[in-house]
């Protein structure tokens, strides 16, 4: 069985000065695009994150602050950016928690208006956790029989990656052959926010840590408006905050 598409995916795979999604930024940045025709179309770059890239990330990715000083900073890139991933499906390896809320978060810090509504995401790490719990490099060899070289290439992985998930696709009959019945089968079709700050429990929009986690976001700014301010104060992403506000304003329309 072959995966089918009805319009592109992107296979985004990037390299960042840390972690922590509000903080940190990316330093390389690599998108496979694949058409439904199996055609393929390629970005790579090297951006300057605009602060010291620490030693630790340096090792594990090889990317320099000498590399990259003369490179383009997320801002100049970023319509660019969004043009090649424009009516794309997205897809990559811990990309719902990482790649593309980091993605997201820079389009903001850009002032560039960025959603994924209406794409399907698709997590290759989700599906090969629930059939394998591996690595990318042991899913290459598992699924593809080949060596990935050049592991922590934002290229080399965004492209195993694609040929990881064919090879999923053949070997798992029941996760389909579609991008919307891989997302249906990974349970990642309900995302509110990439920091998982909120989550939907049977339809309604909950909190996910703290104090009022499993409490009804519409209740909890009813009953504490207060808790609005300190979130959009605090150390949160920009993803969420902008999520917060959305789940805010419907809230005061129900009320008019």
């Amino acid at each position: 069985m072959k995966l089918q598409l009805t319009r592109p995916i992107a296979f985004i795979d990037l390299e960042t000065t840390g972690i922590n999604i509000s903080t940190d930024r990316i330093v390389e940045l690599a998108i496979v695009k694949v058409l439904p025709d199996g055609t393929r179309q390629v970005k790579r770059k090297l951006i300057n994150p605009l602060m010291p890239i620490p030693a630790g990330s340096t090792e594990i990715h090889g990317i320099s602050d000498e590399m990259v000083k003369d490179a383009p900073s997320f801002k100049q890139v970023a319509n660019e950016v969004k043009q090649f991933i424009e009516q794309c499906d997205m897809g990559g390896y811990n990309s719902n928690r990482f790649d593309v809320p980091m993605l997201i978060e820079e389009f903001l810090r850009a002032g560039i208006e960025f959603t994924v509504e209406g794409r399907k995401l698709v997590d290759v790490q989700k599906v090969f956790h629930m059939m394998e719990q591996r690595t990318l490099t042991a899913a290459y060899k598992f699924y593809c029989q080949k060596t990935l070289e050049s592991a922590h290439s934002a290229e080399a992985d965004a492209t195993a990656t694609w040929e990881v998930l064919e090879a999923q696709v053949e070997r798992y009959p029941q996760i389909g052959n579609t991008v919307e019945s891989i997302v249906k089968f990974t349970g990642e079709d309900d995302i509110i926010d990439f920091a998982r700050r909120f989550v939907k429990e049977k339809g309604l929009e909950v909190f996910n840590f703290g104090k009022h986690k499993g409490k009804p976001v519409a209740q909890v700014l009813k009953e504490e408006p207060q808790y609005y301010d300190w979130m959009m104060k605090g150390d949160f992403a920009m993803d969420t905050k902008q999520k917060l506000t959305e789940m805010l304003n419907r809230t005061l329309l129900k009320k008019a």
